[in-house]
C-alpha cells in the first residue's frame, strides 16, 4: 500500500461508494476497476465487506479525474498522484474545530485566489462548462471550507458588486449566482453523517432575498456534522414559527443584509417566544447591516454572530456544542 494510502486510512471512513460516486461523477465500475487494477483508492471495508472512503480519498480521486481531463492517462495520473504525495505534507481536509488555513498547491494558477479568478472570469462570460472544470478541479486540490469561503464567496460578491454598478446585467448576475448557489446546495447535501442531534435552521426574514451566506455557512456546519435545514428568502415569521413548533430545532439563524428586513428581524421575539423566554431554540443572527451599522446588533435580541462568516461559524460551533455538551 502506497505512502498516502496508509495515511489517508487514519481518517474515518464514512462515506459509502454510492456517495462517493454522487460527489465525484466517477462510475461504481470505474472506482472498482481502479482499485483493482492499480490498488487505488484503497477504501476500508465494513464486517459485510462494503467499501467506505474517507475525506482524503474523495479529494484524491477529484485530483486524479482532474488529471484525465487535461489528457492524462489512467496510470500515469495515479503515479502522479503517489509523487505529489510524496512529497507533500499531509493535508488535513476535515478538522472538527479549527476553519482549515488557506491552502496554496504550490502553483499560482491553482492558488484559491487564481481560482476564483477563473471562476468568475468564465461565469461572467457566460461559459458554464469552463466553470463547472474550474470547481471540479478546485474540489480536487482545496477543502470545501476553503473553496466556499475564498472562491464561492468572493465571486459571489463580485457579482453583486458588477451588477450594482451597472457593468453587469441582471442576467448575466442571476447565471452567476445561480450557478454558485447550486454548487452550495450541493455540498449542504453531500456532507458528512450528521450528530443526532435536532437540526439548525436557517432562514431568512421577512424581504430578504440574499440568502448565500446562509448556505455558504450551512456548508460549512455540515462539514462539522451539524445537520442543517436551509429555508431560504423572505420567509414570513408566522411559517416560521410553525415550523420551529413541529421539529424543536437546536438552533435557528437569520441573516438580514438590508434595513427593512432587519426591522422585520428585530420582531422575531413575538413569533417565538419560547426562544424569547427560555432560550429554546437558540436563535442567532448576522449580515452586512449588522457589520456597516453596529447601532443594529442591539436592536435585534438573540446572539450576534460577529462580523464574518468564519467568525460566525465559529460562534454557531462553539454555542451549539455548548448546547449539547460536544
Amino acid at each position: 500500500m502506497s505512502a498516502e494510502m496508509e495515511s489517508s486510512q487514519t481518517e474515518a471512513a464514512i462515506y459509502n461508494i454510492g456517495a462517493v460516486t454522487r460527489m465525484t461523477d466517477i462510475p461504481v465500475a470505474t472506482l472498482r476497476a481502479w482499485e483493482r487494477r492499480y490498488d487505488f483508492p484503497s477504501p476500508a471495508r465494513t464486517s459485510g465487506k462494503h467499501r467506505l472512503y474517507n475525506e482524503s480519498e474523495i479529494q484524491q480521486l477529484l485530483w486524479v479525474k482532474a488529471r484525465l481531463a487535461e489528457g492524462m492517462q489512467i496510470r500515469h495520473a495515479i503515479e502522479a498522484l503517489r509523487r505529489r504525495d510524496a512529497v507533500s505534507p499531509k493535508i488535513e481536509r476535515v478538522p472538527s474545530i479549527a476553519l482549515p488555513a488557506i491552502v496554496d498547491s504550490g502553483s499560482p494558477a491553482t492558488s484559491l485566489q487564481a481560482l476564483a479568478g477563473r471562476l468568475q472570469a468564465a461565469l461572467f462570460h457566460h461559459r458554464l462548462v469552463e466553470a463547472d472544470a474550474v470547481v471540479n478541479e478546485a474540489m480536487g486540490l482545496h477543502p470545501l471550507e476553503d473553496l466556499a469561503l475564498h472562491m464561492i464567496a468572493p465571486v459571489l460578491f463580485a457579482a453583486g458588486e458588477a451588477w450594482a454598478s451597472g457593468r453587469m446585467t441582471i442576467a448575466t448576475e442571476h447565471l452567476a449566482t445561480e450557478y454558485l448557489r447550486h454548487r452550495l446546495a450541493m455540498w449542504l447535501e453531500l456532507g458528512p453523517p450528521p450528530y443526532d442531534t435536532p437540526p439548525v435552521v436557517l432562514a431568512c426574514p421577512p424581504g430578504e432575498w440574499h440568502d448565500t451566506s446562509l448556505l455558504i455557512l450551512g456548508v460549512l456546519l455540515r462539514r462539522r456534522r451539524w445537520p442543517v435545514i436551509h429555508l431560504g428568502q423572505s420567509l414570513p415569521l408566522a411559517d416560521l414559527a410553525s415550523f420551529v413548533q413541529q421539529i424543536a430545532p437546536l438552533a435557528v439563524i437569520f441573516v438580514a443584509m438590508r434595513e427593512e428586513s432587519a426591522t422585520q428581524l428585530a420582531d422575531w421575539t413575538q413569533w417565538l417566544p419560547e426562544a424569547s423566554r427560555a432560550g429554546q431554540p437558540l436563535v442567532a443572527f448576522g449580515g452586512n447591516l449588522f457589520v456597516e451599522r453596529p447601532e443594529w446588533q442591539s436592536r435585534v435580541p438573540g446572539f450576534y454572530l460577529g462580523d464574518s462568516l468564519q467568525v460566525g461559524l465559529e460562534t454557531v460551533d462553539r454555542l451549539l456544542r455548548e448546547r449539547v455538551g460536544h
